[in-house]
C-alpha cells in the first residue's frame, strides 16, 4: 500500500483536552510504529484530515518521520472550506500550522459545510484514492470514527482494501511498549 488513510479517534473522545496529557505520548508512539511498517511495507503517502486527535497526530508524527524517510509525503484533505474555523484559536492555529508544513492540501468541498453529504464525499474521495487504511478505532468504543469505519467496510464489499485497525487492547500493548522503551533510556 503506497497510499494510506490514516485517522480514528477525536482528542475529546479519547478523553485528552491538551496536548500535554501523557495519553498524547503513547498515542503519538502507537502511530509512529504503525507508520514505520507501513513504510517498511511501501507507504509513500500518508492521507489524512485535520481533525484534532488521531488525525492531527498522524500529520506530526509523518513530518517527524521525514527525517529518517525523506521521501515520505503527507497529504491533508479536508471535507470542506472553512473546516475548523468554529475551533477555538490555538486549534485553529495548529490547523494553519500543519496545512503549511504538509506536501499537499486541499478541501475536498470548496464551501463551507452544507450537510453531511459533504462528509460522505469526503470519505468516497479518500477511499477511491487511497489504497488501504489504518483506523485507530475499537467498535466496542464508538465515536465518529465509526462512520469512517462503516464507509470503509461498504467501500470493501465493493473492492479490496485492506485495513488495519488500533483497538483499545493493541494502545494498551503500545503503552506497555512505550513505558519499557522510557525506562530503557
Amino acid at each position: 500500500m503506497s497510499r494510506i488513510w490514516m485517522t480514528g479517534y477525536r482528542t475529546y473522545e479519547l478523553g485528552v483536552f491538551k496536548e500535554k496529557d501523557p495519553k498524547v505520548q503513547v498515542l503519538k508512539y502507537a502511530i509512529k510504529k504503525t507508520m514505520i511498517e507501513q513504510l517498511n511495507l511501501g507507504l509513500e503517502w500518508v492521507i489524512t484530515g485535520g481533525q484534532l486527535g488521531v488525525e492531527t497526530w498522524a500529520i506530526e508524527v509523518a513530518l517527524d518521520l521525514k527525517a529518517d524517510y525523506p521521501d515520505l509525503r503527507v497529504a491533508m484533505l479536508l471535507p470542506f472550506g472553512h473546516f475548523g474555523s468554529q475551533w477555538q484559536e490555538a486549534s485553529q492555529t495548529r490547523l494553519a500550522d500543519l496545512k503549511q508544513q504538509v506536501d499537499f492540501y486541499a478541501d475536498v468541498h470548496k464551501e463551507d459545510y452544507q450537510g453531511p453529504y459533504q462528509l460522505r464525499q469526503y470519505q468516497d474521495f479518500v477511499l477511491n484514492h487511497t489504497d488501504g487504511a489504518v483506523l485507530l478505532y475499537d467498535a466496542e468504543f464508538p465515536g465518529k470514527a465509526q462512520y469512517d469505519y462503516q464507509a470503509i467496510l461498504d467501500f470493501q464489499a465493493q473492492s479490496p482494501y485492506p485495513l488495519e485497525t488500533i483497538s483499545m487492547d493493541d494502545l494498551q500493548e503500545f503503552a506497555n511498549d512505550y513505558q519499557e522503551s522510557q525506562h530503557d533510556q
